[in-house]
């Protein structure tokens, strides 16, 4: 079974009032949202952002990553245009889980990168999974977008499934001494773009 549509309703933030679409995973026993603002299914691209789920940088306000602040960068850049779509996928700690991240954390805390701490624990440096993508922007009939990302496998994975990147929208926000050798790990080891 596919990654299918549940039901949407009305989600009024900070930022403006978006629509929440809510998205099963039968195969992983997952739940994913797409917050959408304006008219994203009239064939223009469409600003975007492929968030997966950090409950330490999203909800708890962690300084040891960028993730919050990419959030709410990427849910104020859509309110700003009047248009634009968040993809939230609930792949916590680059896939991983919560617990085996504290572990990761735990890892970090004695000397490694995030990439050495997830393969300590016998992960690889990315679990993430992209395939839910095609069957949520078929629903939501989003064909391009505009996508405000550093990193390159998110670029791919919408082109794998069927969608044009018309644009990569750097999503930087500002280094601090928590997040610095996560930052350049990212940009070392997995190749996340840092360029502006």
């Amino acid at each position: 079974m596919t990654t299918r549509y549940v039901e949407s309703s009305r989600l009024p933030t900070l930022w403006g009032d978006f629509w929440m679409h809510g998205f099963e995973d039968p195969a992983s026993n997952k739940e994913h949202v797409v917050l959408t603002m304006g008219d994203i299914g009239n064939g223009e691209p469409v600003l975007a952002r492929v968030h997966s789920e950090c409950l330490t940088g999203d909800a708890l306000f962690s300084m040891r990553c960028d993730c919050g602040n990419q959030l709410q960068a990427a849910l104020k850049a859509i309110a700003a245009e009047g248009r634009g779509a968040l993809f939230y996928l609930r792949q916590e700690g680059r896939g991983i889980g919560l617990l085996n991240k504290i572990k990761a954390y735990k890892l970090q805390d004695e000397g490694a990168d995030t990439v050495e701490a997830n393969e300590q624990l016998g992960f690889g440096a990315d679990m993430r999974d992209y395939s839910m993508l095609a069957p949520m922007c078929r629903h939501l009939k989003i064909a391009a977008v505009r996508l405000m990302t550093n990193n390159p496998r998110k670029v791919a994975a919408l082109v794998e499934a069927g969608v044009e990147v018309t644009e990569r929208i750097p999503l930087h926000t500002d280094r601090n001494p928590h997040n610095e050798k996560y930052l350049t790990t990212k940009a070392g080891k997995l190749g996340h773009f840092f360029d502006g």
